[in-house]
């Protein structure tokens, strides 16, 4: 798209049309405190020398390195290796457009078939798409896409799935003509209430779709959960926000689950301030026509040489508008490859060894708050690498505001999203934890007493 400059005389013509004397007037909405600001604070130009140390001067206000921090709640920082940094950042992986053209677009094409691959072996599905925006939004498209194959017009939602998921999912049907209950949990276990969930299913109902690990960090019971729907031909839907899990955990698909989605950010992906992210949706084959997203297949071209070319690409939106079944009609093809990329140098044995780890670090701290009267782990089972712990001798916030004047970022409070857990947190542990950082943070709980 060319720039092209309007000179004094277009200008003049411009502010006669829409009948103001002043170009600012076009902006009269905004505050004017807001709108210009004064730029004679900018400082003067500075050579290129000069100027790269007053940059590292400004980089060595940040503290954040200062901290030890043991928060959660749907994004979490695992240790990248350096070669995924080194090689995600070339240029022919950075600079690709949409590979619609197969023949100039193999190296993309394979990337994000191998990504599929690996997402289809750690959950145990027939299938998996090239991704999505992110996990709170691969939920909703798994939602619709029940919705789809099922041609049913309601579903169920945990309570204890990601709040943020929930508003997401919430905001894609409220303007369409889909009823939906939500299935509450046991505060006593963390976990869907069974009772509650038979009570609101029925013939009409297309999908329930939950967590596990749940949003406190329990483990549902997935295989009851995925019987009891298929009992009356409703699909299982399991988020995982936590994508490390699969390495620990039985796959999804050996649970009877029917869709597997979420966020793998954990596969490569830093914290980023809230991304980019990865939204990964895997299915069983029947799916397969109705998945949003892009899917690269596998083929051979006219001489039997193996080749990679998007398939089944008229469920994309770039075909007529009212037939697609996404309005997502992109993907997130770079965060894809870096979670490939991850998977692929950290292999079988080690991603099952960071999984692992993750647990360990987190039940070693359990059992290192476990003599203290002033907290309390909630939910002392069936945990994986987060966990609610309940403060008694004072408000979440100034237990919090405590650790953090000792640098310790220690967890989210839960009263953010849930009113009844006023005085709780949520505590994620990765292998980034060493003992004694987990050591240092039970140290400074047992002062708070």
């Amino acid at each position: 798209m060319r720039f092209l400059p309007l000179s004094d005389a277009d200008r003049e013509e411009i502010k006669k049309f829409l009948g103001i004397e002043k170009i600012r007037e076009i902006f009269s909405d905004i505050p004017l405190e807001h709108s210009y600001y004064s730029l004679d604070q900018l400082p003067s130009s500075l050579p290129e020398n000069r100027l790269i140390e007053v940059f590292r001067k400004l980089a060595h206000q940040n503290k954040f390195f200062q901290y030890i921090h043991y928060l959660g709640g749907g994004a979490y920082q695992h240790f990248i290796p350096e070669v995924v940094n080194y090689l995600s950042t070339k240029g022919e992986f950075l600079t690709p457009y949409t590979p619609y053209q197969p023949e100039v677009s193999q190296g993309s094409l394979q990337a994000m078939f191998e990504y599929q691959t690996m997402m289809t072996l750690l959950t145990g599905m027939d299938i998996s798409n090239s991704s999505l925006y992110d996990g709170g939004t691969a939920a909703a498209e798994g939602v619709l896409l029940a919705l789809r194959k099922s041609k049913k017009n309601r579903f169920l939602m945990a309570e204890n799935l990601h709040p943020e998921y929930i508003e997401i999912i919430k905001t894609y049907v409220q303007n369409l003509n889909i009823d939906f209950q939500t299935v509450v949990f046991h505060e006593e276990t963390g976990k869907v209430d069974i009772s509650d969930l038979e009570q609101k299913m029925d013939g009409d109902t297309a999908a329930f779709i939950f967590q596990s690990p749940n949003f406190f960090g329990v483990i549902e019971d997935s295989h009851e959960i995925s019987s009891l729907l298929h009992q009356q031909n409703v699909y299982s839907i399991q988020v995982i926000t936590e994508a490390m899990s699969l390495a620990f955990l039985n796959p999804p698909a050996e649970n009877g689950v029917d869709i597997a989605l979420g966020e793998a950010q954990s596969f490569g992906l830093p914290l980023g301030f809230g991304g980019p992210y990865l939204g990964f949706l895997t299915t069983k084959q029947e799916f397969l026509r109705q998945m949003p997203g892009r899917i690269v297949g596998q083929t051979q071209d006219n001489q039997g040489r193996r080749g990679y070319i998007l398939t089944l690409s008229t469920r994309e939106q770039h075909i007529k508008r009212e037939k697609a079944t996404s309005n997502i009609c992109t993907n997130q093809a770079w965060c894809a490859l870096r979670a490939a990329m991850y998977m692929a140098t950290m292999g079988k044995t080690g991603l099952e060894k960071i999984g692992k780890l993750n647990h360990l670090n987190t039940a070693y701290f359990v059992r290192s708050v476990s003599g203290f009267d002033h907290v309390k782990i909630r939910y002392q089972k069936d945990f994986y690498n987060e966990v609610v712990m309940d403060i008694k001798n004072m408000s979440a916030s100034d237990f919090l505001q405590k650790l953090e004047k000792k640098n310790i970022l220690a967890g989210i409070p839960l009263k953010w999203f849930y009113p009844k857990f006023q005085d709780s947190i949520l505590i994620n542990f990765t292998e980034n934890h060493k003992t004694e950082d987990i050591d240092s943070l039970v140290d400074c709980i047992g002062e708070l007493k």
